[in-house]
């Protein structure tokens, strides 16, 4: 993997190799940002899950209460 560097005073692009320590600090970010999403997904799911209880305890759909609310 690389990185690029700008340099603006020059206006030029150098293209350098990333070190084992910003390797392994991209893979860690990018698996606490999959574990944060997994996370963010499954909390919505229950909610979904929950509304859709409520939804089903009142014997009505998404639209019927969505125009009862309106």
């Amino acid at each position: 993997m690389i990185k690029v560097i700008h340099d603006i005073l020059t206006d030029t692009y150098t293209e350098v190799p990333l070190t084992n320590d910003e390797i392994k600090a991209r893979e860690a970010a990018k698996t606490q940002h999959l574990a944060e999403q997994a996370a963010k997904d499954a909390e919505q799911a229950a909610k979904d899950a929950a509304k859709q209880a409520v939804l089903d305890k009142l014997g009505l759909s998404a639209d019927e209460m969505a125009a009862l609310l309106a």
